[in-house]
């Protein structure tokens, strides 16, 4: 027997905090019954979420998997869309029930990491961790050293305080270059956001690493490939699991 939220997370359907939250709503039932915090459950009990049974047979059968999707601008990371538009999940194999670890706006591509562990997701994602995320920026306009200066040392966004942790030239000529950015938290279009701050507009912008996993080159735009078990144990010890 294990915890609900647990059972829910490990095979697949999210972080165990998000199952904490629908049990804690009586959105969850097991053999039905409605759910408490703290109660347990078998893979062979029946568990419901908003009234859908929910296949709990992969608990501890699937060893934990990641996916790196080069996610191309103009694919979305929502499930759904009323505007039919591709979604990033399009693109993904149909063996396991995959969770997103961090989103990209419309217009950004690059990295995505997906993984059939809720837990492992949760974790990566929770400001907590401290992950590097790495991008290439394309910016239109004169950058001076000063504010280079101002991305490093921190901007009031109408959200809260925000920085870069380091900021390199990448190249480039005329108006338009290219710098690479990185950061230790995943506020809302924070990168364009820390740029437009300063009058900048970010024309390209390309998520290349997140933590010690890096954009292959050989990685063609909406295609996908498993991390290599060295990798998956990497993430999973990064964040004590």
């Amino acid at each position: 027997m294990e915890r609900l939220q647990k059972l829910i997370a490990t095979a697949g359907y999210g972080s165990r905090r998000w199952a904490e939250r629908l049990i804690e709503q009586g959105r969850v039932e097991v053999n039905n019954k409605t759910a408490s915090i703290g109660d347990k459950a078998d893979i062979t009990d029946k568990v419901k979420i908003d009234g859908r049974t929910i296949d709990l047979s992969r608990y501890n059968e699937e060893e934990t998997k990641v996916i790196i999707l080069n996610k191309q601008a103009g694919v979305i990371c929502s499930n759904k869309d009323k505007e039919g538009r591709k979604s990033a999940y399009d693109l993904l194999p149909k063996e396991s029930r995959w969770v997103m670890v961090g989103r990209l706006d419309l217009n950004t591509s690059g990295l995505l990491l997906f993984t059939n562990n809720g837990d492992l997701a949760n974790k990566l994602m929770h400001p907590s961790s401290e992950i590097e995320r790495e991008y290439a920026v394309r910016v239109l306009g004169k950058v001076e050293n000063e504010d280079l200066k101002q991305l490093t040392e921190g901007i009031d966004l109408e959200d809260g305080f925000a920085k870069f942790s380091r900021v390199t030239i990448g190249g480039g000529q005329g108006a338009n270059r290219w710098y690479k950015v990185v950061l230790k938290e995943g506020k809302k279009r924070e990168v364009r956001r820390l740029w437009e701050a300063l009058g900048f507009k970010v024309s390209r912008l390309i998520r290349i690493r997140f933590g010690e996993i890096r954009l292959p080159d050989s990685l063609r735009a909406n295609q996908y490939e498993y991390l290599k078990s060295k990798q998956v144990q990497s993430l999973l010890k990064k964040v004590n699991l």
